[in-house]
């Protein structure tokens, strides 16, 4: 892979939007934009972790505010309440074509650790277009992360990171969701953001294994890049060039002074993106 950008904390959330590449540096509370190979600028700044966010069809900037336990806009001001859903902060965010916003919680304090024993909390929620009142359309994931929707608006795709697969919903009119299916079995990965390409393949981010998978539904492995780091999230473009982020992952008990060092990359990738995130 290509490094872009360097000197970042914990990156995250990469989004094409406007031909440029657009993501989160976490541990700074900062939405950037890359404005060149190698240079960046800030768009919002909010302290939350996680700082996910994503675009709305006439290109309005929606992102999860931990603290505000609440959606906002570019310019802070409320978008959607999610007090009502969930005592934590909110974690991934996707918004299809019609404007409808999916909101993924993996249910428990990620700062103090999973739950134990088999429960799996996560859980969905759905914010219809035009920010009306938020509510779960799916539940019983365990841990779930990166979200994508096909380019006809029918499929929601979600990166279950403790369960090692991306899982798969059927979206119907009212923007809710059918039952689960298991879209890929990703064997030991632990999937974290995921996009889709124009030949019906998916891109995952892992972490622990420092690597972006391209993966047929159904599970076949179509290509692997290694990065030298933790990978957390990638994106694609319109002409076909896959962007990662990555930083160094200090695990849990090394949260606090971590040096992330995180970084923006590319690489070739064999098919241009395809449905949300990055219309």
């Amino acid at each position: 892979m290509e490094i872009l950008a360097t000197g970042f904390g914990l990156v995250e959330s990469p989004r094409w939007h406007d031909d440029q590449v657009w993501f989160a540096d976490w541990t700074a509370g900062e939405i950037r934009v890359m404005t060149g190979p190698g240079t960046t600028k800030v768009v919002v700044r909010h302290q939350s972790l996680p700082l996910c966010f994503d675009f709305l069809p006439d290109g309005s900037l929606i992102l999860v505010s931990g603290p505000e336990r609440a959606l906002l806009r570019g310019d802070l001001t409320p978008y959607a309440d999610l007090a009502g859903v969930t005592e934590f902060g909110c974690n991934d965010i996707v918004i299809d074509g019609r404007g409808n916003t999916y909101v993924n919680n993996v249910g428990f304090d990620f700062a103090a650790g999973p739950p134990t024993g088999e429960r799996a909390p996560g859980f969905v929620v759905l914010v219809p277009a035009g920010g009306g009142e938020a509510r779960v359309v799916a539940d019983d994931l365990s841990f779930p992360n990166g979200m994508a929707v096909t380019p006809d608006n029918g499929t929601l795709v979600v990166a279950e990171s403790y369960r090692n697969r991306l899982t798969a919903y059927d979206i119907a009119a009212d923007g809710s969701l059918g039952a689960p299916r298991v879209w890929a079995d990703l064997g030991e990965d632990n999937p974290d953001g995921i996009c889709l390409d124009a030949d019906g393949a998916a891109w995952y981010a892992d972490v622990p294994h420092q690597h972006c998978v391209r993966v047929a539904e159904g599970g076949e492995v179509l290509a692997t890049v290694p990065l030298d780091r933790g990978a957390f999230a990638c994106m694609l473009d319109d002409a076909g060039t896959l962007f990662a982020v990555g930083a160094q992952w200090p695990g849990m008990s090394g949260l606090a002074d971590a040096d992330w060092n995180g970084v923006v990359a590319r690489v070739r990738a064999p098919a241009s993106r395809a449905g949300w995130p990055g219309n």
